[in-house]
């Protein structure tokens, strides 16, 4: 049962065989009562690559099970060498608003040979997400509002808070219950009955990001149910909106200074022989009287064009001779091929349900709301002295525009964490992760306490798993043989080299390349 009366055709067509979740309502510490999954053949172009693909129904409201039902995507790669089979290996990538189906696909080829070979690879899109029940929301109202998620004075911020009403609204009109049951807790009752209809007495478990926090507040509720935990590049459930913005800001600060640094040393820069600190800051004002553009064709940055270009580039270093590039063509008049990050959604989206999932998921997170524009733009003036040249980092301050005065109110609000009785918990994070700044990945683990076994990647860029090869041994070596003595703590960091000029070097799964998300969705503007 479907949503709104939407039926859900899972990868192109309905799979036959539905688990199913029970009618009686499981308590922090109970399974909930579902049958197994039935697996089926997956729709997809060019052949299934070893995949099986199935979907879960779950209740919308976990409070009451009896009530309209949500279906789960999820899709399974068998462990390549039976033999020698771990267990279940549950994936999520995080956004929020990713797919963690496509992103198991990618896993089955880019997750290294042990891995693979060991684990049954198990990805599943998140209530609201890509292949399960979808939250919908009214396309027009999700475009009108793109335009007003930066205010400028307390009449802006009116505006912006009665369209975020808007759009909520359209959410709750379009996607019934489901939209106010987008948090994150209920994704974990969500994960733990796939546990449930996998067989499995344990899982283990890989989040990136977003799903970190996934990760996190499932081991709170089911800890025992865990056999190993990596959490790469950490999310921070305790900070107010002050927190979470100052820590990016001042990790945005510090991953321009590595990039500025990088590009005075490397052959291959764009901007190498300048003062890149002096350059952008000179672009940053120009941007702020509207005085600069990228010519051929030409097209007007502003300043929240330029934050969006910096935020983007840093989460991999690969894609700084592309950064490079892009300034370099702000100053010389010269665009190359790189084009400034679109954020709108496509025109065939207007006036249509369009899928939104990150908002309802993030807002019901996070209580983020501002009381006045007096203390919004106090804030914003803080972070501009904090990272006198970055100022402000364009998701994280999105990321606040866009929750104020959102429906329903936060179900899943910010708190610290408390586990006990979890196995040791992997938290790996870079020194410079504009996303995920270290600093949430050092106060999670201190919340976490004796099960935290912390990894440090002595570079910039999110998902470490891909970035740093010392990294992806150690987190390689704790999912297979739970050994956390002989990790590495720090890894050094990985620059690109003098020549390349493509990404194609250090390639991240797509869900960690950026917030294509929160662009896709007029988050970013």
């Amino acid at each position: 049962m479907a949503v709104g009366g939407v039926v859900v055709a899972l990868f192109g067509q309905l799979l036959a065989g539905t688990a199913v979740a029970g009618t009686k309502a499981a308590a922090p510490g109970e399974a909930p009562d579902i049958r197994p999954i039935t697996w089926g053949s997956c729709a997809w172009s060019g052949g299934t690559g070893g995949f099986e693909c199935g979907v879960i129904e779950v209740p919308a409201d976990w409070a009451e099970p009896s009530g309209p039902a949500v279906e789960v995507a999820v899709v399974r790669h068998r462990a390549g060498d039976p033999e020698r089979r771990i267990g279940a290996l549950l994936l999520n990538p995080g956004g929020p608003g990713a797919s963690g189906v496509d992103f198991a696909r990618g896993a089955a080829t880019t997750f290294s040979p042990e891995i693979t070979a060991r684990f049954d690879l198990v990805g599943f899109d998140p209530r609201g997400i890509g292949r399960s029940t979808p939250v919908r929301c009214d396309g027009d109202l999700v475009n009108a509002r793109r335009a007003l998620l930066q205010p400028q004075d307390e009449a802006g911020l009116a505006a912006l808070r009665q369209a975020n009403r808007d759009v909520s609204d359209s959410c709750r009109e379009l996607s019934g219950p489901l939209a106010d049951h987008m948090d994150t807790a209920s994704v974990v009752r969500d994960m733990d009955a796939i546990r449930a209809a996998l067989g499995e007495r344990r899982i283990s478990y890989y989040g990136a990001s977003y799903g970190t926090l996934i990760g996190q507040q499932y081991a709170e509720r089911y800890p025992r149910r865990l056999r190993a935990m990596v959490l790469d590049s950490n999310m921070d459930h305790s900070l107010d909106a002050r927190g979470l913005l100052r820590t990016r800001a001042e990790t945005l600060e510090g991953a321009f200074g590595q990039f500025a640094e990088w590009c005075g040393r490397t052959a291959g820069c764009a901007l190498r022989g300048r003062d890149v600190p002096a350059l952008y800051d000179s672009f940053y004002r120009r941007a702020e009287a509207g005085e600069l553009a990228l010519p051929n064709p030409h097209r007007p940055v502003t300043v929240q064009t330029l934050r969006s270009i910096t935020f983007s580039h840093m989460y991999n270093p690969a894609d700084w001779y592309s950064f490079a590039t892009i300034l370099a063509s702000m100053d010389e008049g010269t665009a190359g091929t790189d084009t400034v990050p679109d954020s709108a959604l496509t025109a065939a989206a207007a006036g249509t349900p369009v899928t939104f999932p990150y908002s309802p998921v993030l807002c019901q997170d996070y209580d983020l709301d501002m009381p006045s524009y007096a203390t919004m733009a106090g804030l914003q003036q803080e972070l501009a002295q904090l990272a006198p040249l970055t100022r402000l980092p364009s998701l994280g301050w999105s990321d606040l525009t866009g929750c104020q005065n959102w429906t329903p109110r936060v179900a899943n609000p910010q708190r610290p964490l408390h586990i006990e009785g979890a196995p040791p918990i992997l938290l790996a994070n870079s020194r410079w992760d504009v996303a995920t700044p270290h600093a949430w990945a050092a106060n999670a683990a201190r919340q976490i306490g004796r099960e935290a076994v912390s990894l440090t990647y002595e570079g910039v860029g999110h998902g470490v798993y891909w970035l740093s090869p010392c990294a992806r041994g150690a987190i390689d070596t704790y999912l297979t043989t739970l050994d956390t003595t002989s990790l590495a703590t720090h890894c050094p960091p990985a620059w690109p080299g003098a020549t390349s000029t493509s990404s194609t070097d250090n390639p991240l799964p797509t869900p960690l390349t950026g917030p294509p998300a929160a662009r896709a969705e007029g988050v970013i503007p």
